[in-house]
């Protein structure tokens, strides 16, 4: 997938290499500052989101990274700048608001609810498309009922498509890390976003299991159209499924373009890569 353009494309998007579709501008994020008390962690970053691209963000430890995608998925409100979402400034919004404009993610640590089956936490990525009210819903009754029915249909769909037939009704707890990653995704899509957040998909995971990841990833993207942003460490993850990168050490921006451009970019090189990457 790696690309040989530079990283600045025309509004309305251009082809890859591999024949895929790259739309015009879904996300702007403009001069970003985000502090903690004195801390900086974020200090005038400017970067975009693609339609239809895979959007990898890298950088050492403490580089800020995750409070990125905490600003993105509205965890965190910017001290400075502006998130331009679709063409439209977006306000102050609390995180369910943000994932009602369509956008899921999933976490470094693993969230999900030990207790309760893969199907029962996948089944929780679909509350943002329930309208049926509370006493509805405990009734099982006339529109819960058959928002149930619709729900469970697109869940079913998810879960035969990451290959996780055999553990549905598996409590999370009982799970194998890696399974419990998948599982975490397939809640993230069932939200059906138009822009899901992975930080750190890879993390913990042994070779066959990242193999799988990737091949997922890039099925998400390909066959569901799903725009993606990325927070991964391993680089050939990232110089793999990544259509462009950004790159972020201590709060700034030290590098954007394609995986060739990353590649061979000396500050990227001298502050995070070491060598210029095979």
């Amino acid at each position: 997938m790696t690309q040989t353009a530079t990283s600045e494309r025309p509004d309305d998007g251009y082809i890859t290499q591999d024949g895929r579709k790259i739309g015009g501008m879904l996300m702007e994020m403009r001069n970003i500052t985000l502090r903690f008390g004195g801390v900086v962690a974020i200090k005038d970053i400017s970067f975009n989101i693609r339609e239809g691209e895979i959007r990898a963000i890298i950088g050492p430890n403490g580089a800020g990274k995750s409070s990125m995608l905490n600003v993105i998925s509205g965890f965190y409100h910017p001290q400075e700048g502006d998130v331009i979402f679709r063409g439209e400034k977006r306000p102050r919004m609390k995180p369910y608001q943000v994932a009602r404009l369509g956008i899921a993610r999933t976490f470094q640590n693993i969230a999900l609810f030990g207790g309760m089956s893969v199907l029962d936490n996948i089944m929780t990525g679909r509350l943002t498309h329930m309208r049926a009210g509370l006493v509805q819903q405990a009734l099982w009754w006339g529109s819960a009922q058959r928002e149930e029915v619709k729900n469970r249909e697109k869940v079913e769909k998810i879960i035969d498509f990451l290959e996780i037939q055999h553990i549905r009704k598996t409590p999370v707890a009982r799970l194998p890390y890696g399974l419990k990653k998948r599982v975490e995704l397939a809640r993230a899509l069932a939200a059906e976003p138009k822009l899901l957040l992975l930080d750190e998909p890879m993390a913990g995971m042994n070779v066959e299991e990242k193999e799988d990841m990737s091949r997922f990833i890039l099925d998400v993207n390909d066959e569901f159209g799903t725009t993606i942003a990325l927070i991964e460490h391993d680089m050939g993850v990232v110089m793999d499924l990544s259509d462009r990168v950004v790159v972020m050490d201590y709060g700034k921006k030290i590098g954007d373009g394609t995986p060739d451009e990353i590649r061979n970019n000396q500050a990227v090189i001298d502050a995070y890569l070491g060598v210029a990457h095979d």
